[in-house]
């Protein structure tokens, strides 16, 4: 491509006069073709580009391909705990990568993740109404989670200025700290009562902090290893895990989704446009679960407006795109991209498994989600 002569009308800004430049306004009188890797004869660059382009699908850093070549986690089995019994209040434990290095490959670690995985396991191919084993340890904390919806309906948000974290939020966890002892009494059998004293933090931590009115993954994972301890102690059971994500973990996630509109709870540690949600991870996995093998829905339904309004009461997954289509507003591909580039994976068994090793690696591996992870008796610091 031979280099344009150029025309000028004496405008150009002034430069120092040289062999190549015009006599009379010293501006460049010819310019170098353009690089063949950008643009080709066939298509010229554009005459404006604009300042904010569109949001890349590419990560953030260079570590997704390690996790794409990781083993996919496995279910396992929860040991449980046998008397004596020795409930202690948990602490933090985890600092440093090397802490982080130490709990994932602890036996510990791994059977949370099973657990985790279990869950996922339980809810495949299963719409969230579809009848399941429903003991009165699930329904009993349904009914709780159904308590704590209605103090949110009781406690109306301040007016205030401030976009993030209505303080009004404060006065709602503080009842909940005051009642969750009681709370917990309400389904733990007579020998496990004692177990409050461990079990109560995890709790407490599942729904957001008040000092800083804000949720994120690591609260959400709070809550998973709530339940891991209750399974610890036998209070649910494998043949619960169905009930425990289709009832229990479904009516967290509605509870979350009040709080977080009600009083704008800040996304704690949001990943921005790459995350998957500024809140939560755990939906997604067991959401793609459900519909494995699903004979009409593919990862691409998400775009369709009309399956999300029809069945994102049934299918986890596709409720969370519906709410993070809700709070957020502009094209799609542009606030959260990697959700958008999921979609373009060919089955819903891909998104699984993917989702699984990337929560290990995103949340589980992550200093700033899992220094303030708790461990007691029931989840052991090895």
């Amino acid at each position: 491509m031979e280099p344009e002569t150029q025309n000028h009308d004496h405008q150009s800004p002034e430069t120092s006069p040289s062999p190549k430049c015009c006599a009379k306004c010293g501006g460049p009188t010819t310019f170098p073709p353009p690089p063949k890797s950008l643009y080709s004869d066939i298509s010229p660059p554009p005459n404006y580009r604009p300042v904010r382009a569109p949001a890349i699908n590419l990560p953030p850093n260079n570590h997704s391909q390690a996790i794409i070549l990781a083993p996919v986690p496995q279910s396992q089995k929860v040991p449980t705990i046998t008397a004596p019994f020795e409930f202690q209040t948990p602490s933090k434990k985890i600092q440093s990568p090397d802490d982080i290095r130490h709990f994932i490959d602890s036996d510990t670690g791994k059977n949370f993740l099973g657990f985790v995985v279990a869950l996922s396991e339980s809810i495949r191919g299963h719409k969230i109404s579809d009848p399941c084993h429903e003991s009165q340890t699930i329904n009993t904390i349904v009914s709780i989670l159904n308590e704590l919806l209605q103090w949110a309906e009781e406690i109306p948000p301040l007016q205030q200025s401030a976009r993030y974290g209505n303080l009004a939020y404060r006065t709602w966890h503080s009842r909940l700290t005051d009642n969750s002892e009681s709370l917990m009494l309400r389904f733990l059998p007579n020998e496990l009562q004692a177990a409050v004293i461990e079990i109560v933090p995890y709790f407490n931590d599942s729904f957001g902090n008040s000092s800083r009115i804000d949720y994120g993954t690591g609260h959400e994972t709070n809550f998973a290893s709530w339940l891991y301890c209750l399974a610890r102690m036998g209070v649910i059971k494998e043949e619960d895990y169905h009930a425990v994500v289709s009832r229990v973990f479904a009516k967290y996630l509605e509870l979350m989704r009040k709080l977080q509109l009600v009083y704008c709870l800040e996304p704690a540690g949001s990943h921005g446009v790459w995350g998957l949600d500024d809140y939560h991870f755990l939906p997604f996995i067991f959401g793609s679960s459900q519909l494995i093998d699903h004979k009409y829905m593919k990862p691409k339904s998400i775009h369709n407006q009309d399956i999300l309004d029809n069945f994102a009461d049934e299918y986890m997954y596709l409720s969370c795109i519906a709410f993070v289509k809700k709070v957020k507003k502009g094209l799609f591909a542009e606030h959260s991209p990697l959700l958008d580039d999921i979609s373009g994976v060919p089955n819903w068994n891909k998104v699984n498994s993917g989702l699984l090793k990337m929560y290990k690696a995103e949340v589980l591996e992550k200093v700033p989600i899992m220094q303030h992870f708790l461990f007691g008796s029931l989840i052991r610091w090895e």
